[in-house]
């Protein structure tokens, strides 16, 4: 119980510093604390987060603690290791030019088009949640989890896709751009889809060399992120 307590803490410390970094790289760039869409992204992040990590410590409480751990890991491949390197900086500057785009007003966005932002926001975050209730070794970084047992996940969104966690990552850079208002945010997706592609394709060559049965997970499920496109 103690460390069920211990974990449930620390998953609320930090889910409550990513949303404070979050909120000051978008308020500082934008200059003002004014901007409605950017206070509901932030409350519906950081209010699911920590119902998320809330129910994750009560049905999956290896999960929790496994994505909870560095972002830099034993047995993570090089290439990896290089995306993180890549994807942290790009999506603080991502922050920062949308920040920038409400400081300036650019884009002067349609509404529909930011209500449209928030519905892809929140299916991000619903796919995100299906992954880890169905794949309980959805870890942050690419590795072999001999420790956990790990195997070939086939069920749920890895029916459709092989990579479902990160289409779900596309949606949400998307998503957070329209309802934020900004097309300069959006213009940048292309960017996170092809950093989250070269990620699935680095994730797949060390699935194949160590996690036994997957060549016959990609003979079965065709598609790596988008069902019927890749």
């Amino acid at each position: 119980m103690n460390d069920k307590r211990d974990l449930i803490r620390r998953s609320m410390i930090q889910n409550t510093v990513w949303i404070v970094v979050l909120g000051a790289l978008l308020f500082i760039s934008a200059g003002s604390l004014h901007w409605p869409a950017a206070w509901l992204f932030l409350a519906t992040l950081g209010g699911l987060s920590i119902l998320g990590g809330l129910w994750f410590a009560k049905i999956n409480p290896g999960l929790l603690a496994e994505r909870m751990r560095p972002m830099m890991q034993k047995g993570q491949p090089n290439a990896d290791k290089v995306f993180m390197l890549v994807i942290g900086p790009v999506s603080m500057i991502w922050l920062i030019v949308m920040g920038l785009d409400q400081r300036h007003q650019w884009s002067g966005m349609a509404s529909g088009f930011q209500a449209l932002g928030f519905a892809l926001f929140i299916l991000s975050l619903a796919i995100s949640f299906w992954v880890m209730r169905e794949n309980t070794f959805a870890a942050p970084v690419v590795k072999i989890q001999v420790e956990r047992g790990h195997q070939v996940i086939r069920t749920g969104p890895y029916a459709f896709v092989r990579h479902p966690m990160y289409g779900g990552a596309i949606f949400f850079f998307l998503g957070v751009s329209l309802l934020l208002g900004s097309w300069w945010g959006a213009a940048m997706t292309p960017i996170f889809t092809g950093l989250f592609a070269g990620r699935a394709v680095i994730e797949e060559r060390t699935l194949i060399a160590g996690l036994p049965g997957y060549r016959d997970y990609i003979g079965q499920v065709r598609y790596r992120l988008l069902p019927g496109i890749w």
